[in-house]
């Protein structure tokens, strides 16, 4: 039995978008002038964050100096950036490409 050929050959490579609707990050930036309850409390209200996540992320955003808390398209972040930047808390959102 001669062996199978394919169908179609493809010799161009083709990339693959495998994290679909994850393509930013929501960054909450270090300060000194928010404490670390206004912080925690933001994330849990915000972001829906258990009180334990948001308080790890707090920690890590002030040893670290930023920290992504969330991530998802543009659109579902912005409404959440805009409510922390409202509070007072630095945050922005960042392309993950």
């Amino acid at each position: 039995m001669p062996p199978v050929k394919p169908l179609h050959e493809q010799d161009e490579d083709v990339d693959v978008l495998d994290d679909v609707g994850n393509e930013y990050s929501l960054i909450v930036w270090n300060d000194h002038v928010n404490t670390f309850d206004w912080v925690i409390e933001t994330l849990v209200e915000v972001c829906n964050h258990t009180y334990e996540q948001a308080e790890q992320c707090a920690y890590i955003i002030h040893h670290q100096g930023k920290y992504a808390v969330k991530h998802g398209s543009f659109d579902f972040l912005k409404p959440m950036c805009e409510a922390i930047t409202d509070r007072g808390i630095g945050a922005t959102i960042e392309s993950k490409a």
